[in-house]
C-alpha cells in the first residue's frame, strides 16, 4: 500500500505492485529513478537494482510467504516450487543464494518453520502433530528433534515457557 501511495504522488502509473515487484507504465527516467529511490528511502524501503539481488529477494519472499501465510504448505518439494514459480533452475537459485546469503536455501526454509512453529504453539494452540502435518514434517520425531538442534529445546519445554511468563533478576526484588 505504502508504495502504491508513494507512486501516485509521484504522477505514476502501475500495472503490478507485489512482494518485491513494481511495473509501471511511464519509461522511467534517471532522474525519476532518483525521485524513487528518495521517496522509499524516506519510507523505509529500498530501491533494488540488481538482478541478483531482486532474485534473492523474490526466493526470501516466496519461502516466506509460504510458510507463513499460507494455512498449509502445497504438496510439493520447495525446490521444485521455487523454480516453478521464479522460472530458474533450482541449482543455480541454491548456488546463487548460498553465494550472496552465506547460508543455503534449506537452512533459510528450516529456520523459517522453526519461527513458523514457535508462533503456532504459542499463538494456534495445535497439537504437535497438527504443526508437523501442517508444515510437511514427515513425522512429529522429525520435527522435534530438528526444533532442538536449533531451539536447544523441545517442543514441549518451549510451549512451557510461554506461560512462566518474564523472569525476575536475582537481587532486584522484581
Amino acid at each position: 500500500m505504502l508504495v502504491k501511495e508513494e507512486l501516485k504522488k509521484l504522477g505514476l502509473h502501475f500495472i503490478i505492485v507485489d512482494l518485491g515487484v513494481v511495473e509501471i507504465m511511464e519509461t522511467i527516467t534517471p532522474e525519476m529513478r532518483e525521485k524513487i529511490r528518495t521517496t522509499l528511502l524516506r519510507s523505509g524501503l529500498e530501491l533494488m537494482e540488481d538482478k541478483k539481488a531482486v532474485l534473492i529477494e523474490n526466493i526470501k519472499n516466496t519461502i516466506i510467504e509460504l510458510i507463513y501465510y499460507r494455512d498449509e504448505l502445497p504438496r510439493i518439494n520447495f525446490s521444485d516450487y521455487l523454480n516453478e514459480k521464479l522460472g530458474h533452475d533450482y541449482s543455480y537459485l541454491s548456488n546463487l543464494f548460498s553465494e550472496i546469503q552465506g547460508t543455503t536455501i534449506e537452512k533459510f526454509i528450516i529456520s523459517h518453520k522453526i519461527e513458523r512453529v514457535k508462533e503456532l504453539l504459542i499463538y494456534k494452540e495445535l497439537s504437535l502433530t497438527e504443526i508437523a502435518f501442517r508444515l510437511h514434517y514427515s513425522s512429529v520425531a522429525h520435527l522435534s528433534n530438528q526444533f532442538k538442534k536449533f531451539t536447544g529445546l523441545t517442543p514441549s519445554h518451549f510451549k512451557n515457557l510461554k506461560y512462566k511468563g518474564p523472569i525476575p533478576i536475582e537481587g532486584t526484588g522484581k
